[in-house]
């Protein structure tokens, strides 16, 4: 009995451990991004609007204290985000179609060994200096 046990136990432990059962999953729709960057969607920035200008604004002072922390900018070609983490771990993200400014002006910073951060535009950079530690 206490081979059959330790048989099945060795088995059950190999097929948990297996790296390979996802191997063979279709990543072509997505947007797979695997280095220190920030993702923005490729929007043409329309102003006169003093909200919108707001937004603009706040956006380029959050790309410009990434791009100082050695993020690099990749813009989004799909809606369909995939971050793979050192560890092997993978988030996919779906974005909707953005409904108003801020949506379309949406950053996402990645940091490898982390999860990736949603910046508010509405906040300082306060919250990515706490992801960047």
């Amino acid at each position: 009995m206490k081979p059959v046990l330790f048989i099945l136990g060795a088995t059950l432990f190999c097929v948990s451990c297996n790296q390979a059962r996802n191997k063979g999953e279709d990543t072509s729709g997505y947007d797979i991004i695997t280095e220190k960057s920030y993702v923005v969607r490729n929007v043409k920035p329309v102003s006169g609007d003093p909200q919108v200008d707001s937004i603009l604004q706040r956006k380029q002072e959050l790309t410009g204290y990434l791009e100082r922390h050695g993020f690099v900018r990749h813009v989004a070609g799909k809606d369909s985000l995939l971050f793979r983490r050192n560890n092997r771990q993978e988030v996919f993200i779906e974005l909707p179609p953005p409904a108003n400014a801020q949506e379309a002006n949406l950053i996402i910073a990645f940091d490898p060994m982390k999860n990736p951060l949603f910046i508010n535009l509405k906040k300082d950079t306060t919250q990515v200096e706490q992801y960047i530690k």
